[in-house]
């Protein structure tokens, strides 16, 4: 039964859970074994349960090569917490896994998880306002009117209405396009985008749309510096000045700049922990608990590569912006340090890329409700991240130039509607260009048909020319 991969969709977490159980189980060799002078039957050593289900994992395209043994070992600990597997006397529920030669077996109840009911969010439509059509509670015959003083210019301009020589202004009732319209605008079309790339019937199975921020959306898309790094409008959500500079230092290393005082052997670990530190002490994930089946449901198009792209550049852009800006440095310092040769080990057994994913992975993604593949999963996307962080965390050109095109073709539309006659002549059609300026018949001067009438003649001296 060869594994396949999970695309995106509701509940990814689980089919990937119930999907590697059921492969683990229908892998796994089961043997006659002895311990301590009895023989049990139809049960594994815990070593072998390792190396059967890292191979597993391995060699499933849901995970990938990059599974470590270590991650295996923790995956089986939850397996003995959730009752997936039991040890030979049957006990069960504590992780107290370890890799060595304790005998466990599968218990004969099925371990595959259910389904849950998730509440339904219902499909938001946004509305956006009719222009022409007066706010709720105003009517043309109970408009306020001021009383206007009677002089000489009005009682002309009043006069010219009567008489026909100034066309009467109809009432038009005009909602102007607010920035708060627009920032609703960004909202609607990065939601349908994304629901397109991810290949949903409706995105509330993956995400509560009521919860995601307009305003996030476009100031993640207009406010960045020339990096294209977000440039935050409150001051006090910035990252601390001396976990930038830790940051500076280990991405440009050996170039530390930012740090004044001197090195020492061992410095750059302890740099690293510093940070490590920090960010493992947040509350919730860079990528927010929001949007944890979002980016889950997103690692179901890894295959495709140029929709991943696209389909994580669009989740990223729902971030709040300070998170966002975090996701951007950090990233990019773990990109910069598993490429930097001139920078010493910052581990004696695991190598630098794969310890930028331990390290960090949990801070960037996790749910908030402790899942059993939270850390496979997490790891997966953020090796993606690393490999891909300059695509990922830029702008979507085509969305953003698609947006404006179309906010300025509602601006348009507005305007038509406003004020037809304007318009018609600023912004003519081949139709209307040829009412508004017809083509005069042009006629020759009465010298030139003359001319072509009669032949040009040779001057000729008549009598009256002598002297």
């Amino acid at each position: 039964m060869e594994p396949q991969l999970v695309g995106p969709g509701p509940y990814r977490a689980t089919r990937l859970w119930n999907e590697i159980i059921e492969h683990f189980r229908a892998g796994m060799p089961l043997r006659k074994h002895r311990c301590r002078f009895k023989s049990y039957e139809h049960c594994f050593k815990a070593s072998e349960a390792v190396d059967c289900l890292h191979e597993l994992l391995g060699s499933n395209q849901n995970f990938g090569p990059e599974v470590t043994r270590n991650q295996t070992v923790k995956l089986l600990k939850k397996f003995l917490k959730n009752h997936v597997i039991e040890d030979i006397k049957g006990r069960w529920g504590k992780e107290d896994f370890q890799d060595d030669g304790h005998l466990y077996r599968f218990p004969p109840s099925s371990p595959l998880k259910s389904y849950p009911k998730k509440p339904s969010c219902g499909n938001q439509v946004i509305k956006f306002p009719d222009w022409n059509e007066p706010k709720a509670g105003v009517s043309q015959e109970h408009i306020p009117v001021k009383a206007v003083a009677m002089n000489s210019e009005m009682w002309y301009k009043r006069h010219s209405i009567a008489i026909g020589e100034v066309p009467a202004c109809k009432l038009v009732f005009r909602r102007e396009l607010t920035h708060a319209n627009i920032e609703e605008i960004w909202k609607s079309q990065t939601l349908s985008r994304l629901q397109k790339v991810l290949g949903l019937d409706s995105l509330n199975e993956v995400l509560d749309v009521k919860i995601v921020n307009s305003k996030h959306i476009f100031q993640n898309a207009y406010n960045v510096n020339k990096q294209g790094i977000v440039i935050l409008e409150d001051k006090s959500k910035e990252l601390p000045h001396w976990i930038l500079s830790a940051m500076k230092c280990l991405a440009n290393w050996p170039s530390c700049s930012d740090l004044k005082q001197p090195t020492y052997s061992g410095f750059e670990r302890d740099v690293f922990k510093t940070i490590v530190d920090y960010f493992g002490q947040m509350k919730e994930p860079l990528l927010t608990f929001h949007f944890f089946d979002v980016f889950v449901s997103v690692l179901g198009l890894l295959q495709k590569h140029s929709k991943a792209i696209e389909a994580l550049q669009i989740s990223c852009l729902l971030l709040p912006p300070e998170n966002r800006k975090r996701l951007q440095l950090l990233v990019r310092m773990m990109a910069r340090i598993s490429l930097n040769k001139d920078l010493p080990p910052l581990s004696e057994s695991v190598r630098t890329r794969t310890l930028m994913v331990q390290a960090f992975s949990h801070c960037i993604l996790c749910s908030k409700d402790e899942m059993d593949l939270d850390e496979l999963l997490a790891a997966k996307l953020v090796s993606f991240l690393m490999d891909n962080y300059q695509e990922i965390l830029s702008v979507p050109t085509t969305l953003k130039s698609s947006i404006e095109e179309h906010v300025l073709n509602l601006q348009r539309v507005q305007f038509q509607k406003s004020y037809p006659e304007v318009y018609r002549v600023r912004f003519p059609t081949p139709e209307t260009e040829a009412v508004l300026f017809p083509e005069k018949t042009k006629q020759k001067p009465p010298i030139l048909r003359w001319a072509l009438k009669r032949p040009f003649q040779p001057f000729h001296r008549t009598r009256s020319f002598r002297m």
